[in-house]
This record gives structure tokens, sequence and C-alpha cells, in this order.
């Protein structure tokens, strides 16, 4: 039997493992990519230098003498010298590795074999794998090379040395190959190498057909009626409501939605002020529709205290002071005209509430000097 630690050491070697074949797996298909961004940036510089030459004063002379720039090795350099971005580490170390590859294939292999990523990266240092192949031996995909998944799905490590082949299905499909369909399609066409799956009807959850009647199952928010069609269930019509008391239900095919009611409603059955049971406080029914109640035309007092004015807010109101009083702890209170002061120092008194505290004023009373009164005789000195 083997110990608690000889089992750890085993899972933690097979996870490393594993973890190191991913990791493989994804160099390869980056590889696979660089050499390809590599290729086609080859091609687009080989069209740049199409129409150049070698640049000096007399070009015929150079052609004859030094060989036609467009099979020259300075041509060649000029390429190699455009294939990568200075800042990408994978394409200027994977052509700096096989410069003597583009050499070889440049001065002896362009004519017979014209397809660069192909004799390079395919054939030559092996990075790639011709299209619907995959992995180190480049095996056909899933459903053969020619349609890879049935035309389906997508190859894992398609055209790369890396990925295990398996096919990652196109939505509405299924299985190993692609050729089922998951709950919500059906097959309209389908043999042994081809499938066709379209959607079902919105209400089918599983069917036959892409119509309401070919539902084998019905969808939550739809039921099947006496006729076998999958209709919609209106969920607003259900007593009590779904939504909240202050909400209207909206209903959708297979579903609902709740929208909370005009400000004016305390209950609605819609949008606006005009679709109210019943209105909020602060407002009225008139004519079908919840207007503001202007509670400072009542004929009920409702601002009792003395000195106060209403004034009227949209589903509310408000009481503030009449003109020429102030707010003094709760109660309104005239403020003195001017001319009505005996001196500066009364009028000065009456403001000092609003600009010191208590505390403040208790210090001011004590600073205040005393007049002291002594009763007795005068006593001449």
């Amino acid at each position: 039997m083997l110990s608690f630690g000889r089992l750890c050491w085993l899972f933690c070697s097979l996870s490393f493992i594993l973890f190191s074949q991913c990791i493989y797996a994804k160099d390869l298909k980056n590889s696979c990519n660089t050499c390809k961004q590599i290729t086609d940036n080859f091609g687009k510089e080989f069209n740049r230098t199409k129409k150049q030459n070698f640049g000096g004063g007399n070009t015929a002379w150079e052609e004859r003498a030094l060989s036609k720039y467009e099979t020259s090795e300075i041509r060649l350099v000029e390429i190699l010298e455009n294939l990568c971005e200075s800042s990408s580490f994978d394409c200027n170390h994977m052509v700096e590795e096989h410069e003597g590859h583009f050499e070889t294939w440049w001065f002896k292999r362009q004519t017979k074999h014209p397809d660069l990523y192909k004799w390079f990266c395919i054939e030559t240092i092996n990075v790639c794998c011709p299209k619907g192949n995959f992995g180190p031996d480049c095996n056909a995909c899933m459903g053969g090379s020619e349609k890879p998944c049935h035309g389906n799905g997508i190859c894992d490590g398609d055209g790369t040395r890396g990925g295990d082949g398996r096919c990652s299905c196109d939505r509405g499909y299924k299985g190993e190959f692609c050729l089922d369909c998951i709950d919500g399609y059906f097959n309209e066409l389908k043999n042994d190498t081809f499938s066709l799956c379209s959607e079902c009807h919105a209400s089918c959850k599983t069917c036959t057909g892409s119509t309401n009647e070919d539902c084998d199952e019905c969808k939550t928010g739809w039921e099947e009626n006496d006729e076998g069609k999958c209709l919609d269930v209106n969920e607003c019509s259900n007593d009590p409501s779904p939504c909240k008391e202050d909400e209207y239900c909206l209903n959708t095919d297979g579903s609902f939605s709740c929208t909370v009611c005009d400000k004016v409603c305390s209950r609605c059955t819609g949008a606006g002020p005009d679709k109210c049971l019943s209105c909020a406080t602060g407002y009225q029914d008139t004519e079908g529709t919840c207007t503001d109640v202007n509670e400072c035309e009542q004929s009920d007092a409702v601002c009792p205290e003395d000195n106060q004015e209403c004034v009227n807010n949209i589903g509310s109101y408000a009481c503030i002071c009449a003109s020429g009083y102030v707010e003094q702890e709760g109660v309104c209170v005239q403020v003195p005209e001017p001319g009505a002061v005996e001196s500066d120092v009364s009028w000065f008194s009456w403001l000092m509430p609003y600009f010191t505290s208590g505390h403040d004023q208790a210090k001011l009373n004590e600073e205040e000097p005393k007049t002291e009164t002594h009763s007795g005789e005068h006593e001449d000195l």
C-alpha cells in the first residue's frame, strides 16, 4: 500500500506533466502563428520591392555587373529586415535562427517551391501542419482534413503542431463530430457526414420542426393548449399580481417584467398618471388622472402656528414664517423695526441669539457690570 507521502508525490508529478504538456502545446500553436506571420510579411515585402533597383546612378551597369536586383542578396536582406516589429521577440528570434533557410529558398528553392509558408513552416522547420491537420505528426482532424468537425466546429490545433484535434462545436451543434443538435435546435438534414441544425420556435425547449406545433416540450413561460401548440403564459393576469403593489406588470413572450408606477400613483395598471388605480399621498383623482392636492387651499388650516404661511409643493406642502417674521426656537417671532429699537444695545441684544451659542451668551451675561445699591445715611467725609 502506498504511503500518503508517496501518493502526494505521484499527484504532484502527474500535475506537473499535464501542466508541461499544456504549455508545450500552447508553444507549438504560437510557433506556427509566428511562422505564418513571418511568411505573410515576406510576401508583402516581396511585392513592395518588386519595382525597386540597386538605387545607384547606373542601374543597367550595376545589374550587368552585380546580377539582377530582383534575385539579389541585397533585396533579400531588405525584405528580412522588415519582417518583424522590433518589440516582437518570437518573430525576430525565428528569423535570426532560420536565416539560412531563407537564403536557401531565395537562391535555390523559390522556383520549385513558390509557396514559402508550406516549404518553410510545414516542411522545413516543422512548426505548422496543412489545414485540417493537427499535432506533431499532422494527423487529420475529427471529421477529416477536408472538412474538420464536418464543417460545424473548430478543430483544436488545426494547422499547427499542437492541439488534440477535438472539436469545439458551433452554436446549435454538439457531439464528438458536431453532428447532433443541442436543445432548442432540430436536425433539418442529417447523414453520416453532414448535419444541419436549425433553431426551434421560441416556445419550444425541444422540437422536431420550426413551428410551435412541433415542440416536444414547452419552455418555462409557455404552456401547451388543447391543439398541441405551445402558447405564451400571461403571468400578468394572475391574481395576485407577480409584481409589488407600487409596480405594474408587463407581459412578454415566455416571461414578464415589473416596472415602478408613476410617483403620483400608489397602485397602477401602466405608465403615467392616468393609469393609477389609486393616488399616492398628496395627490387626488381628477377626472381619471392623479393631480397634486393644494393643501394650502383647504378649509382647515394646515399650518396652525401663529404667524405662519402655507407654501404648496408637488405632492406636499411646507409651513414657513410670514413676511416680517423669523423662526426662533421653533416659533415665528417678529423682526423689530430699526426705528423702534430704543438703543443700539437693545438691538444688539435682540440679534445676539443668532450670532452666539448658549455658552457664549452665558459668558457675556457674567461679564456685564453689576450695580450694587446700599442703604444708609450719607456720611460726610
